[in-house]
């Protein structure tokens, strides 16, 4: 593994603003998930429980049967990261969209825990139909017209600017100062 400094710098901010968004009750909402699909006692943290990839697969098999062929029991670092690989694709075939989910490093080197976390109860939305519903809104005939007035911010504005005196395109514009004319 390439190793990182993690004291200073542009990397200690980035990881301060990664441990912030940690949720312990979110970690143990996730950690419930996989242990009640898989039957299988996560121990520790999400880190140090999943980051072999193995109650992961478990997991995959679970929510769909056959979805990870081979699951490596090895504790060899690249078949670790393999079996986290094989089960990011067995998800992903769920439906469970890949921004939703976290990449094999945020596991395995502990770089994005949180992402982790919402990448399993992301998992667990869509297994569990708790998807968000739709944002439905109802207006008036009233309020339909009134917004039929309202420039948008995204139009932008002009401010009175035309394409008067605008030539052909690749042409360049005449500017004339008042110092520059010809005075007869």
């Amino acid at each position: 593994m390439a190793s990182r400094p993690k004291g200073y710098g542009m990397t200690a901010e980035l990881q301060k603003k990664k441990d912030a968004k940690f949720d312990p009750a979110l970690e143990r909402e996730a950690l419930a998930f996989v242990e009640s699909k898989t039957g299988r006692k996560v121990s520790g943290n999400v880190a140090d429980g999943l980051k072999d990839g193995v109650t992961l697969c478990h997991l995959a098999n679970a929510l769909k049967p056959g979805s990870v062929k081979k699951i490596n029991e090895s504790k060899m670092a690249f078949k670790m990261m393999e079996n986290i690989g094989n089960f990011l694709s067995a998800v992903e075939t769920l439906g469970v969209a890949k921004n939703d989910l976290f990449q094999t490093v945020d596991l395995y080197e502990a770089q994005n825990i949180p992402q982790v976390i919402n990448g399993i109860l992301a998992i667990k939305r869509k297994v569990t139909g708790g998807e968000s519903a739709k944002n439905v809104r109802h207006f008036t005939d009233e309020q339909l017209k009134a917004g039929q007035n309202v420039i948008g911010l995204q139009m932008g504005t002009n401010k009175g600017a035309s394409q008067k005196g605008m030539t052909a395109p690749g042409a360049t514009r005449q500017i004339r100062h008042e110092d520059n004319m010809d005075r007869s």
